[in-house]
């Protein structure tokens, strides 16, 4: 048994996935929202499939790049459900979840460009290569401005994420488009069943502290 939280953008999804590897979530999309409803959404689940934390195999975290209060909020909510147990935490790459997103709702992906909105004419970028059901990269999380991004996408190549409004709509046409709506923590654990694990790892969940990225870093 899995559980795993996304709110490293608007969107705060949590997914819980049972011994016969169904997965059902809890989501809302909604700025500002995510302190009041994480652990509602987390209680609602436990209560419905009848578990509690210490059932869990592991607890699956989107550790960034995102919005710093979002992120603060998932990872204060993991060190309090995790406190006192022996459950292991993994930290998942946000933006590699976004591209096994995109995979899952089109089989037939090849270069997926994963994107966050940033400040100013910023997007948080990472560009992802699908094939022979293997999902890699050979690029680093940047935050880089939207045209580079623009100047990045080839004809067929999907895009997904959030801020997809600021990109330029003739370069959207190039390509396969997913916005926040398919964003989910779903996402967390099929990454984490697919074993791709250049794209998680374990992390104490005491010490655990997401990787977003600061004003300055995006001047």
């Amino acid at each position: 048994m899995l559980l795993a939280i996304e709110t490293a953008t608007n969107v705060c999804s949590v997914a819980f996935c049972d011994d016969d590897r169904s997965i059902y979530e809890q989501r809302i999309e909604e700025r500002g929202t995510h302190s009041e409803t994480l652990f509602q959404f987390i209680d609602k689940l436990k209560q419905e499939h009848d578990f509690t934390i210490t059932d869990l195999e592991a607890v699956l975290i989107s550790q960034g790049p995102g919005s710093y209060t979002g992120l603060r909020i998932g990872a204060s909510a993991v060190k309090g459900l995790l406190f006192q147990t022996e459950v292991p935490l993994y930290g998942v790459n946000t933006l590699a979840s976004f591209a096994m997103r995109a995979v899952q709702q089109n089989p037939n992906a090849k270069k997926i460009h994963s994107v966050i909105d940033a400040r100013r004419v910023h997007l948080y970028h990472q560009q992802f290569d699908y094939k022979d059901e293997l999902l890699t990269t050979n690029d680093e999380v940047e935050v880089i401005p939207i045209e580079a991004v623009e100047n990045m996408v080839r004809k067929d190549d999907i895009i997904i994420g959030t801020g997809l409004e600021r990109i330029d709509k003739q370069v959207k046409e190039k390509a396969s488009n997913y916005g926040p709506e398919e964003l989910t923590a779903e996402s967390l654990i099929l990454l984490y069943q697919s074993k791709f694990e250049d794209f998680f790892e374990e992390v104490n969940p005491a010490s655990f502290d997401p990787k977003y990225y600061t004003s300055n870093q995006v001047g």
